[in-house]
């Protein structure tokens, strides 16, 4: 029986639900991560026994699947956009908000499919929007793939605002540093295609990285949809 399907306790001493308890890991997790979140902990928050908490959540992986799912619902689109693409790209910029939100969904994101109401209703409104479009495994393809490259880019992105954290040297400050190395390298030659890389090409911020990935993989996806059966 998943955590979706088992009941609830009853209530007892010191008001205590699954929504209760999920707010509290939410709020540990956005304050240290994912390593700050463990049942005892989201009890002290609670001002509960850890072993109460056993009652509602019986592993941590159980919190994690719970926590995912909450923020699921901040992914949710409002209303079904109107075409495919606009469906995945809503999904993909709203994933990547929720995470820059609660950076610990980036190391959650991926893997076995979300069974909760909120992500599968995320699932459903990204497959209604491409339903009817090519035949299901097709579509799966263009769901998967489109999911691929936000969710790698997504971490790519925390994982430097991690670093900038971690190292107290924010984008600019890192490759001045590191310049001195670079040139020296870049100087014997022996990396051409880098060093062009390197002094002529342009450097972009995070989002418009991110949006121009997202629409070539969309254009890569849209050649697919619209080629005839075979």
């Amino acid at each position: 029986m998943t955590v979706w399907d088992r009941p609830e306790p009853p209530t007892r001493p010191v008001p205590l639900d699954r929504e209760r308890i999920v707010a509290a890991a939410i709020a540990l997790a956005d304050e240290g991560g994912l390593a700050a979140v463990s049942l005892r902990k989201v009890a002290a928050r609670l001002n509960a026994g850890p072993m109460r908490l056993y009652g509602y959540i019986t592993t941590k992986e159980e919190l994690f699947d719970l926590m995912v799912d909450e923020v699921q619902a901040e992914i949710l689109p409002e209303e079904q956009p109107g075409d495919w693409r606009k469906a995945l790209r809503t999904l993909a910029h709203r994933t990547r908000q929720a995470a820059l939100r609660h950076e610990w969904l980036a190391d959650l994101l991926g893997g076995r499919p979300a069974l909760g109401p909120n992500g599968l209703a995320v699932t459903e409104a990204t497959l209604a929007a491409l339903d009817d479009l090519a035949d299901i495994d097709t579509v799966m393809r263009a769901v998967e793939t489109v999911s691929a490259y936000f969710t790698g880019a997504i971490r790519r992105e925390i994982a430097n605002l991690r670093a900038e954290r971690a190292t107290g040297l924010s984008k600019l400050d890192w490759q001045r540093a590191s310049g001195p190395h670079m040139t020296r390298t870049l100087a014997t030659g022996r990396f051409p295609a880098l060093a062009k890389a390197v002094y002529d090409g342009t450097d972009v911020d995070a989002e418009e990285s991110f949006t121009t990935g997202l629409d070539w993989v969309l254009d890569a996806v849209a050649a697919k949809l619209t080629q005839p059966p075979t």
